[in-house]
């Protein structure tokens, strides 16, 4: 059984994206806008008639560029992020030098990451420390989990079932729960040397046995030595501790709020054994070696000192399809499509599968609340219908895709009013090679990774490398939390 040949059972689909009704292949803002030049138009030419001659050219050109697509976008929005980018790199804006200067934000981290502070804390419910990330802007706090997920692959299918319900059961109760904003599950896969596994080997080793046992062994050693890899997953969940009857004045009563509410969440029967909130030493080292992958494997009493701002890069360009920092030189793609049939549960296995450059894969999560999902599938079905019963009007019939976005929707509808959660989700991908020599040869593991899910499209992150890179490292950022 390949990770794709898998019962019915364990099929999932239901993933549907946002469309807005609009004309001529234009969203719901662009058809707007294009009315409104129309209009700025004709008021112009009524006194300048020769305007015409410009302002009609001119408008037909972005209104085609709004409705063709590029990269899975409207190539309006592609070629104006290029074009902000452009204006950023000139201004030296996508440019970062950490230097000793009497600033009030010479050492803050780059990007995203600029309004964040770390705080020491006690957990009194563990008896031990714990670090939480704090947004000085916003107000909200992060909390990081380390995670053991155990391997399903060979499971039961009714186990796997009921880790499927029991992730749901988790997403339910983010979506009734106010202060939860969002939340990151984040794989890291670090590909190791060999010597760890030969080690590992040695030791478990029985000298008494057989020797053509030995030999086997011996060999699976010496020719895989790059199948090692270690794995570090977690999980990030952004609470808001204000937004409760009574909100907290003092930091230290806010900490208090926020792991009360991450207490609340119980990842039990989902797969995966929760190891224990992270300290404040794991997330520097987390944060220090994405930028740095030389000391991932430095001892913990190298990072107790650092300062937070030290755990960033000493330098960074953000490129627009790469990103480097320190040495090293990372890729970050975000999720453009997901396939329009069932998908296997074990769909993302290529992607987690070792190679020979670090790898970062994290599902960011907003839950909607209950009325704004419901409000949310509603306008969803108005703009699926009104674009097919236009397309009907015009050409005699509607497509097929269509009419099947419409049952979709519908059938989105249908699901949610059976219980389950409208969850606004997103994949992204980051891949680090220690060299900028060798960006090809990671460029063309990443698209064979994708490749093999069979059907997720994925494309870079055009300008936002650093605000993706931010994103898969517990930086307390989430692309999908306003």
């Amino acid at each position: 059984m390949t990770s794709h040949d898998v019962p019915n059972a364990l099929m999932v689909d239901g993933f549907r994206v946002r469309r807005s009704f609009g004309y001529g292949g234009l969203s719901r803002t662009a058809t707007i806008f294009a009315a409104v030049a129309l209009v700025l138009d004709g008021f112009i030419a009524t006194s300048m008639p020769i305007s015409l001659v410009v302002t009609l050219p001119v408008t037909a050109i972005v209104i085609g560029l709004a409705a063709a697509r590029r990269h899975g976008m409207s190539a309006l929005a592609y070629y104006w992020a290029r074009i902000a980018w452009r204006r950023a790199s000139r201004a030296e804006a996508t440019n970062y030098r950490r230097v000793l200067l009497p600033h009030p934000y010479a050492l803050d981290l780059p990007g995203v990451g600029a309004s964040s502070t770390l705080i020491k804390a006690y957990d009194p419910t563990s008896g031990r420390g714990v670090g939480i990330v704090h947004d000085r802007t916003s107000g909200y706090m992060t909390v990081s989990t380390l995670l053991s997920p155990g391997g399903s692959l060979m499971a039961p299918t009714t186990t796997v079932q009921g880790n499927m319900r029991s992730w749901a059961s988790v997403l339910d109760g983010m979506s009734t729960d106010e202060q939860i904003k969002g939340a990151t599950v984040t794989i890291q896969i670090t590909p190791g040397a060999g010597e760890a596994l030969g080690d590992d080997v040695a030791v478990r080793t029985d000298p008494g046995a057989p020797q053509l046992a030995r030999q086997v062994i011996d060999e699976l050693v010496r020719t895989t030595p790059r199948a090692t890899a270690s794995v570090a997953p977690w999980m990030s969940v952004t609470v808001d501790p204000l937004a409760t009857s009574n909100p907290p004045e003092e930091l230290s009563d806010q900490v208090a709020e926020t792991l009360r509410v991450v207490d609340g969440l119980d990842l039990s029967g989902t797969g995966t054994d929760i190891g224990r909130r992270a300290t404040d030493v794991d997330l520097r080292r987390l944060v220090r070696a994405a930028y740095d992958p030389s000391v991932f494997n430095a001892r913990d009493a190298e990072f107790e000192d650092l300062e937070w701002a030290e755990c960033g890069p000493q330098a960074a360009d953000d490129l627009l399809e790469e990103y480097v920092h320190d040495g090293a030189v990372s890729l970050s793609w975000v999720l453009r499509e997901m396939p329009r049939r069932p998908i296997p549960y074990s769909v993302l296995l290529p992607l987690l599968a070792p190679g020979k450059f670090q790898r970062r894969i994290t599902l960011a999560y907003r839950v909607l609340d209950p009325l704004e999902g419901e409000a949310v599938l509603e306008r969803e079905i108005s703009h699926a219908e009104n674009t097919a019963q236009t397309t009907k009007e015009v050409k005699g019939r509607a497509k097929w895709s269509q009419r099947a976005d419409v049952q979709k929707a519908h059938q989105a509808a249908a699901q949610m009013s059976g219980g389950q959660q409208v969850v606004d989700w997103t994949l992204m991908v980051t891949g680090t090679a220690r060299r900028p020599a060798d960006l090809p040869a990671m460029r063309q593991e990443l698209e064979r990774a994708v490749k093999a899910t069979r059907g997720i499209r994925m494309r870079p992150a055009f300008g936002a490398q650093a605000a993706v890179f931010a994103a898969g490292i517990p930086l307390g950022y989430n692309p999908l939390v306003k």
